[in-house]
């Protein structure tokens, strides 16, 4: 049995779609407050659906109870409920989940992370991954550590400013410095294989698209894909280094960290990695013709 953490969010019911695929069996974590016809889906795919919270301990050890696997992608920067923080949920709700799925006798642990080294302001999601990662690396379970690059489907989206709909594109920074964008499909792909690859066992991989692209460079993919002219605004990285400094909340603080990594770019190598690792990524253009 395979537990996902994080199952009705964007990275966890696509793995949890994978894996049933598979005809792997599937045990998703849900909270009352997760999205009903998400949970009613995974329901009808096969899935074992099982209550639980990562601020809620007891929870977290009845979830893990016999479970060979488990995946977490679980976190609170796109879906936040009441209670819900940095320190309670992305810090210590990870690390009680590793310590219930040790004492469990889960054999392996795939976490999804994010790629927080060398980030140019400190940020306080960062080090609760950081935090998290270190306390699984030293758990003795086998583990799986993916750290993605910046999703295309968040930073190309309306939500991050990149409006295709209305031919609207924020730019962080000067927009020269290339990215590789990676496709949320497709890290949920390395989550699957991450459980069964003996090249995964203890390993931490670093994960990108197929291409390393400029945000100016998308910006022209997506034009030509929606045949129309964008209005292009530019954010400087002084006003994200100023935003990110002035941040009292620690969320607003990560995403003005993330933002100016955004700015000075963050191209991956992806050659070694798919050579253990047959996922066939998916590409800006492609992702540009479905938003259209």
């Amino acid at each position: 049995m395979i537990l996902v953490v994080g199952s009705t969010g964007l990275v966890g019911r696509e793995v949890c779609h994978i894996l049933l695929q598979r005809g792997q069996p599937v045990r998703a974590m849900t909270r009352p407050t997760s999205n009903r016809d998400v949970v009613d889906d995974l329901r009808r795919r096969g899935a074992e659906i099982v209550a639980g919270d990562l601020k809620d301990r007891a929870s977290l050890d009845a979830a893990c109870r016999g479970a060979s696997a488990v995946v977490s992608t679980a976190s609170i920067t796109l879906s936040r409920q009441e209670g819900d923080t940095i320190d309670a949920v992305d810090r210590d709700g990870q690390m009680s989940l590793v310590d219930a799925a040790k004492n469990a006798g889960v054999r392996k642990f795939v976490y999804v992370s994010f790629k927080h080294e060398g980030l140019p302001l400190s940020a306080p999601l960062a080090d609760a991954k950081a935090a998290v990662e270190s306390h699984l690396r030293e758990s003795g379970i086998d583990f799986t550590i993916l750290q993605p690059s910046f999703f295309m489907e968040v930073w190309l989206s309306a939500h991050a400013g990149f409006d295709a709909a209305s031919g609207k594109a924020r730019i962080y920074g000067s927009g020269q410095n290339p990215i590789s964008w990676i496709s949320l499909h497709d890290v949920a792909a390395f989550a699957a294989d991450g459980v069964t690859n003996p090249a995964a066992r203890n390993q931490i991989i670093q994960v990108g698209g197929p291409d390393a692209l400029t945000p100016i460079q998308v910006v022209n993919i997506f034009e030509q894909a929606t045949g129309r002219r964008f209005d292009v605004q530019f954010v400087s990285e002084d006003v994200l280094r100023a935003q990110g400094e002035a941040a009292s909340n620690p969320l607003d603080r990560s995403f003005a960290a993330l933002m100016l990594s955004y700015a000075q770019g963050d191209p991956v190598d992806m050659s070694a990695v798919l050579r253990d690792f047959p996922v066939q990524l998916r590409s800006v253009r492609e992702y540009a013709q479905n938003v259209r």
